[in-house]
């Protein structure tokens, strides 16, 4: 079953917070000199963090990933459109640098200059910290001098030409971005650009993360491949939005969202005709999360499909879990056109024994109670 994913954008007046760095472009010059204090006053709402925008050199996918003490930082901070760019702007949030930084990239302006553009119109613009990434690999990044301290960013290149921009405010210590491009650089597990994001993100706070401790997270993943919606071509787009550890609580999310995106690669290689493809997506979907779910919808699609003996130990899995009824749940899709209309498949599939799923190859226990 494919899993379609929506970004959905909350716009809310927030801030976040960051020291001083001053930015070139061909666009314009920002001094870090420049007194902005005579400007009109800001609603002060010290919402720190600490964020990574990222683009990996292999796959073209552009991510953002964010934490701070401060309820629901993914409705303000991460941005990012498929094919175009990604954006985190924090500190004294300005929000429209996000839409309209990835409006700019659309257009075809690069990072730096599009960063330069929506600096350049903010009178405020030296109580924000921002980062900009281009799906070029183009990447640019600000702290304002008026930012809370520590605060600072950095922008680095690594050897693969993963383009990278770490910054954070409101620190306990300083060098918190120099942590996170060490954390991106050697993820403990996995080496997709969520697990990286992630390892960055546990870095900073093993650094000293936010001086006010912790509440929400998020992380905005997109595809390298430009899209006719700005809504399509998410990969990952989860938000813990208050939390008492809300890391580790977006790296679980993380873990069940590769499962399902695992599970969305089986079902492509079912309609490619790689049939030993898709059953090794599914197994690793099921590896990353005991699933009686992922298992149930991986043995439609396998039956689907004609490979009902390979579905067996999958739909054993499933009738294995004692909170679901997955056999009435299967009895019921032949109705909808969403399974063969064939009482006899249906009664033999019905008759399988939940023990069968230990022909299944996973990793650690897969006891569905221990989900």
């Amino acid at each position: 079953m494919r899993i379609m994913n929506t970004c959905t954008i909350a716009l809310l007046s927030l801030a976040l917070s960051a020291c001083h760095v001053s930015i070139h472009t061909d666009d314009v010059i920002i001094d870090k000199k420049d007194d902005h204090r005579s400007a009109a006053p800001i609603v002060v709402r010290p919402v720190a963090t600490y964020s990574i925008v990222a683009r990996d050199a292999t796959t073209g996918r552009l991510g953002v990933a964010v934490q701070s003490h401060w309820f629901s930082v993914g409705s303000a901070v991460p941005w990012a459109r498929a094919g175009v760019g990604a954006v985190a702007t924090q500190s004294l949030v300005n929000l429209s640098f996000g839409p309209d930084g990835l409006d700019l990239m659309s257009d075809g302006v690069s990072a730096d200059s599009a960063l330069a553009r929506v600096l350049r119109k903010d009178e405020g613009r030296e109580y924000r910290q921002a980062a900009m990434i281009d799906a070029n690999g183009n990447a640019s990044a600000f702290t304002g001098e008026l930012c809370i301290a520590h605060a600072s960013h950095k922008v680095i290149t690594l050897e693969d030409g993963t383009v990278l921009s770490a910054q954070a405010n409101l620190m306990t210590n300083k060098g918190v971005p120099e942590a996170m491009i060490e954390g991106f650089k050697n993820p403990d597990r996995g080496d997709t650009l969520e697990h990286r994001l992630m390892s960055a993100l546990f870095a900073a706070q093993n650094a000293g993360g936010d001086i006010r401790g912790k509440q929400s997270a998020a992380m905005l993943v997109v595809e390298g491949d430009l899209h006719d919606e700005p809504w399509q071509g998410i990969v990952t787009d989860i938000r813990v939005e208050d939390h008492k550890d809300p890391l580790d609580e977006l790296d679980r999310l993380v873990t069940i969202a590769k499962a399902y995106e695992a599970m969305n690669e089986g079902d492509l290689a079912i309609e490619e005709g790689d049939d030993e493809a898709a059953l090794e997506h599914y197994s690793r979907a099921l590896t990353c999360m005991r699933s009686p779910e992922i298992a149930f919808w991986t043995a439609v699609s396998l039956v689907n499909a004609g490979l009902e003996e390979q579905a067996t130990p999958f739909f054993a899995y499933a009738f294995w879990d004692p909170k679901g009824d997955w056999q009435e749940t299967l009895r019921r899709l032949p109705d909808s056109e969403l399974f063969p209309d064939d009482p006899d498949l249906l009664e033999a599939i019905l008759e399988i024994r939940p023990d069968a799923h230990a022909d299944l190859t996973l990793n650690n226990n897969p006891d569905p109670d221990n989900d």
